[in-house]
């Protein structure tokens, strides 16, 4: 499980295709920090570690995961928000994310307003858990959302985010990983049984 806050960011630096999964290679300041088998949250998606050293770690993303996120859009050199997985005496400062993406959404709009940052999204997902001042996880980061619609939102960036994650990366078109609320997803669950 995850929180949302971005720890660090990292760096591709290879991409290799093994029969349908990809492995890549990034490179960040928390790899040493690393240990195989440790689930390790990039642009939010929860994959596994598989190897490490130093300086960077190696992780393998399966076609289902290809196919339902933005990973399969990574290059080399890209910058990647990444946060371990919280630990159980950790704070609980975002939403519960698990890395598990629900689509890939697209970038429409940026505005930058006074110091801080307007973005606006789209998505296609029939079945979007998303309400007004909710939660949403775009690219690993917990969000709160306005200007819900059927297809679309919006969130409001501070510098501080903008600045440590690879939100000043963004530009209209660019896609972007989306995970919906869990507890929504269980509430409609219950609703519908």
């Amino acid at each position: 499980m995850f929180t949302g806050i971005v720890e660090a960011l990292g760096k591709v630096e290879e991409i290799k295709r093994v029969g349908e999964n990809i492995d890549f290679r990034i490179s960040s300041k928390i790899s040493h920090t690393l240990e195989v088998n440790q689930s390790l949250n990039h642009d939010g998606v929860c994959l596994t570690i598989t190897k490490f050293d130093n300086k960077q770690h190696w992780v393998t993303a399966v076609q289902e995961t290809l196919d339902k996120s933005s990973l399969k859009h990574f290059q080399v050199g890209q910058a990647v928000n990444l946060e371990r997985a919280m630990p159980s005496s950790g704070r609980f400062d975002g939403h519960i994310v698990q890395g598990h993406v629900d689509t890939v959404g697209k970038v429409e709009d940026i505005k930058e307003v006074e110091g801080s940052w307007l973005f606006s999204f789209s998505f296609n997902y029939p079945n979007a858990l998303i309400v007004e001042k909710g939660s949403i996880c775009i690219n690993g980061v917990s969000l709160t959302c306005f200007d819900v619609t059927d297809s679309s939102f919006k969130v409001a960036i501070i510098p501080h985010t903008y600045q440590k994650t690879n939100f000043n990366k963004f530009s209209k078109g660019t896609p972007v990983n989306l995970e919906f609320d869990i507890i929504g997803k269980y509430i409609s669950r219950l609703i519908k049984k």
